[in-house]
């Protein structure tokens, strides 16, 4: 008799156990249901990221250097309109040599020629240099993706800030142009 007793108390446990494995929880699943699910949906977002990384890799470069190229540019074309250290030197160097060149008996509108407008015109030509490095960078990042990977599009951000850059070179150039050429506040004539 003692192992009908023993019988009925270890189906009682098994019976117990089952009914602790198919516990319902609180979205209608069953826990071992829900355990699997978990570990499935683990998995499955580990196959996402493995996925999305070879997406982007096969996707080709993601534009950093474009990026880049753009900022430059417009970097580049800024200076050119607001001037650079380098145009201010060598613009003093310019002012130094024409004051020693007419330290004797120079006319007047010679050592306006030679103080003042040359300086002036090294300023137009580091201007007008530093444009034109702003316009040739920009156009270079716009005509980049002919060249590149095909099917892959610009970002359109980089597209705007390098016609941007485009822009402050084309404006920086002619604004240097005019400047070097006296069109733009030329020098005043000596009376």
């Amino acid at each position: 008799m003692e192992t009908k007793t023993d019988e009925p108390a270890a189906e009682d446990a098994r019976t117990e156990e089952a009914a602790t494995a198919e516990t319902v929880t609180e979205d209608g699943t069953t826990r071992a249901a829900a355990t699997e699910d978990a570990s499935g949906a683990d998995a499955d977002a580990a196959d996402a990221d493995a996925a999305a990384k070879t997406d982007a890799e096969a996707a080709g470069p993601s534009g950093v250097g474009q990026g880049a190229g753009a900022v430059v540019s417009v970097a580049l074309g800024i200076v050119s309109l607001t001037g650079n250290w380098v145009g201010t030197v060598a613009a003093a160097r310019e002012t130094l040599v024409g004051q020693l060149r007419t330290s004797s008996t120079a006319s007047v509108s010679q050592q306006i020629k030679e103080v003042y407008g040359d300086a002036w015109h090294t300023t137009a030509l580091w201007a007008g240099l530093f444009a034109l490095v702003a316009l040739v960078t920009g156009a270079v990042v716009l005509v980049r993706p002919a060249f590149g990977a095909p099917g892959t599009p610009q970002a359109p951000w980089i597209k705007s800030v390098a016609w941007a850059g485009v822009a402050l070179g084309v404006i920086g150039l002619l604004l240097a142009v005019l400047k070097y050429s006296d069109v733009l506040l030329g020098l005043p004539p000596a009376s």
